[in-house]
């Protein structure tokens, strides 16, 4: 039963940072398990940015400033205030895609930062 669990343990850890590669020479393999174990909680503690403009406020602030760019370059009155409200939502919805990605990356980096730094100073080390 015990292996069993220290198995479990092994894939929940692995698979959380599986792109860390160890030198695991002269390292007993429930010792390695429990610190990566360890670090993995450490690298779950960090905090997803949530600051980002979501979707529907960047597609507004978007069609808000479509619309007026159109009347004021001398769109024809609310027809060029409706195209350039239309081109506005997209671009805002694209951008605002773009800053939840950019902040995803940024988060999975920064748990991999802390799991590389917290498993170093455990003495591991980090093949890449």
């Amino acid at each position: 039963m015990k292996k069993l669990w220290l198995i479990g343990l092994s894939f929940i850890a692995s698979s959380a940072h599986a792109n860390l590669i160890y030198d695991k020479s002269g390292v007993e393999e429930k010792d390695f398990i429990f610190d990566q174990h360890q670090c993995t909680e450490m690298a779950n503690q960090v905090q997803k940015n949530t600051e980002s403009r979501g979707a529907v406020g960047s597609a507004a602030k978007g069609a808000a400033l479509g619309a007026a760019g159109s009347a004021i370059a001398g769109g024809s009155g609310s027809e060029g205030a409706k195209v350039g409200a239309g081109v506005g939502l997209v671009a805002g919805a694209l951008g605002g895609s773009r800053d939840r990605r950019e902040n995803q990356a940024n988060y999975e980096a920064e748990k991999q930062t802390v799991m590389r730094n917290c498993m170093t100073n455990r003495g591991y080390v980090i093949l890449n």
